[in-house]
Order: C-alpha cells, then sequence, then structure tokens
C-alpha cells in the first residue's frame, strides 16, 4: 500500500526541517534531500505503529491577514 502525504520543509539555522502536515511527524536534515529522507523514514515507522491508517481529504489554500 502507498499513502501520498502533504509535506511542508522550513529552513530554520542550519537545519532543513520536513513536516508531515495529516499527522505531524517530522524530521530534519542538513539538506532539503536529506530531510525528506529523514521523515519518510519517520513516516515509515509510524505506519508501523499505527493499527488504521486512514487517508483524510485535506484542502490547502492561502489566507491574507492585514497585520
Amino acid at each position: 500500500m502507498s499513502i501520498k502525504y502533504n509535506v511542508m520543509v522550513q529552513k530554520e539555522e542550519n537545519w532543513y526541517v520536513a513536516k508531515c502536515l495529516d499527522n505531524n511527524v517530522a524530521s530534519q536534515g542538513k539538506t532539503i534531500e536529506e530531510a525528506m529522507k529523514n521523515l519518510k523514514e519517520a513516516l515509515e515507522l509510524y505506519a508501523q505503529d499505527e493499527k488504521t491508517i486512514q487517508q483524510k481529504e485535506t484542502f490547502f489554500t492561502t489566507l491574507e491577514v492585514v497585520v
């Protein structure tokens, strides 16, 4: 079985942090590629611990806020 996750990567000081927006699993790496590889491993471990993996429909958009 294959599951697609929504992922966000942000640079924080000397690290790239990759976070799954669907379940809040996160990992990091010195490069974007390393952060994504580490997140993939973390998500695979997460999936092993879950009894039932349910894929939820997720909608992303942008919202402008005046500050």
